[in-house]
């Protein structure tokens, strides 16, 4: 069965670049798939994925596809909300709940399809914790469609006390210099260089500062070149 399907994704999301893999995958299982910038641009579609997309979508345009879907990091009800993964991170949370949860106009509060965990080792810095994102909402998003429409069947409601994680903004990359770094690691995960860097104050000025992973090699032929 050809599906018709919309992929809508903020342009400036980090996801965005690499949703044309999952296209291509669709694409190769026969299906007609659109990578939308804009739910404006949502036509009527068998299956939409709301993936990473920032903004407030009407009722109006979730009544256009049969169903449309979004991921949330979270074991749901737990951990609405706002940058679940960050949250979870900071935690010290090293296995992540993913689900597939049906859009409605209650921020995270769907039906339930499917749901699939983020492993991580814990020393991972945000470039490897959203590849191991991107790659678990991917399969999710093939798990429901090669299992469509009978996977629609299976959906279970959300139980339980909700909580609602708050919305980040650049404020909360701020490391505090007075304690050591191991205790604020996990912070100098989840930083992005260049959107929301980690940053401290001291001595009345303010500092910057830029993580990234070094392997064993390049650590190596840097330490002979010393």
């Amino acid at each position: 069965m050809t599906l018709k399907i919309t992929i809508a994704t903020t342009a400036e999301s980090w996801l965005h670049p690499l949703l044309t893999g999952l296209q291509e995958d669709l694409r190769r299982d026969g299906h007609d798939v659109k990578i939308v910038a804009d739910a404006d641009e949502i036509v009527a579609s068998d299956i939409t994925f709301l993936l990473s997309y920032w903004g407030i979508v009407s009722s109006e345009v979730l009544a256009r596809s049969r169903n449309t879907l979004v991921v949330h990091e979270s074991a749901l009800p737990h951990g609405r909300g706002w940058s679940p993964v960050t949250w979870q991170v900071l935690d010290g949370v090293n296995r992540i709940p993913v689900s597939l949860i049906e859009a409605v106009e209650q921020f995270d509060r769907g039906d339930i399809y499917l749901t699939d965990y983020m492993e991580l080792s814990g020393d991972e810095l945000l470039p490897e914790i959203r590849a191991e994102q991107a790659k678990v909402t991917f399969q999710l998003c093939r798990d429901f469609v090669r299992q469509y429409p009978a996977i629609v069947n299976q959906r279970r409601a959300q139980s339980g006390q909700g909580t609602v994680y708050r919305r980040r903004g650049p404020a909360d990359s701020k490391l505090d210099p007075h304690r050591p770094l191991a205790e604020q690691f996990n912070l100098l995960r989840v930083v992005d260089n260049d959107a929301y860097p980690a940053f401290f104050e001291f001595g009345g000025s303010t500092y910057k500062l830029q993580i990234t992973k070094v392997d064993a090699a390049s650590a190596s032929r840097e330490s002979d070149e010393d």
